[in-house]
């Protein structure tokens, strides 16, 4: 009779762990470091009241909302780093996350790596501070509906009422102006076959959409600062 493994043997224990390290991040240790600065990543799309299909990378409203109420609450956590790579997704979603980080108490920065595209824009100047890569982009354009649209005043209405709710965090919330915004909402000349305007690494900095320019280096002195003079002036 073949005895089985007792799961509460350390040895097996640490066999499983090493196992679900290379399942899940390809290696075998990671660093065993705890940090009071906590990681939220937005990858991919921002999925919100639909379901993307399997194929697509996709970062889940509803279970990025614990995370942000887990960093209010946890008194180990000082400070909170959201890195974005996004090419947008649901507007209704991505307002949603925008306004619970922009409520925190604790320290927030922001770094777009990537892209930080579509309603990424309004997640990223939603921290205290927003850093954004040399190489990184973001895309401003207007909000777009998919699948059938009923064609009647009212659908339209909506439509101006939620793209202003998008201009009015976003402008509330950096340094640029509505009307800057809006100009690059509504650009005819920079995509090929669409509205709206590309924007470079510094190109984001010098309009006043993000803080400034930088990588992860940057974010974590920004975020040690904030800590260490929560009453001082670190804009």
């Amino acid at each position: 009779m073949n005895e089985q493994p007792n799961p509460n043997n350390p040895q097996v224990s640490e066999e499983n762990h090493k196992l679900e390290n290379i399942k899940e991040l390809g290696q075998i240790e990671i660093p065993n470091y705890k940090s009071d600065i906590h990681c939220l990543t937005i990858a991919g799309q921002v999925e919100g009241h639909l379901v993307l299909p399997p194929q697509n990378k996709a970062t889940r409203y509803e279970h990025v909302i614990p995370q942000l109420v887990a960093v209010e609450e946890n008194p180990q956590i000082k400070g909170l780093l959201i890195v974005l790579n996004t090419v947008g997704g649901d507007v209704e979603a991505g307002l949603a996350l925008s306004e619970m980080v922009a409520s925190l108490s604790k320290p927030t920065v922001s770094l777009v790596l990537g892209g930080g595209h579509s309603i990424g824009t309004a997640i990223a100047v939603s921290a205290d501070y927003s850093f954004i890569a040399p190489s990184a982009t973001m895309t401003i354009h207007p909000i777009r509906l998919t699948g059938l649209v009923i064609g009647v005043p009212q659908t339209y209405e909506y439509l101006n009422k939620m793209q202003d709710r998008v201009v009015k965090f976003v402008v509330e919330h950096s340094h640029i102006s509505e009307e800057s915004f809006r100009d690059m909402m509504f650009q005819t000349k920079d995509l090929a076959q669409d509205i709206g305007t590309v924007l470079v690494g510094r190109d984001a900095v010098e309009c006043g959409l993000i803080d400034g320019v930088g990588g992860l280096q940057q974010c974590i002195e920004k975020i040690r600062l904030m800590i260490d003079n929560p009453e001082g002036v670190w804009q």
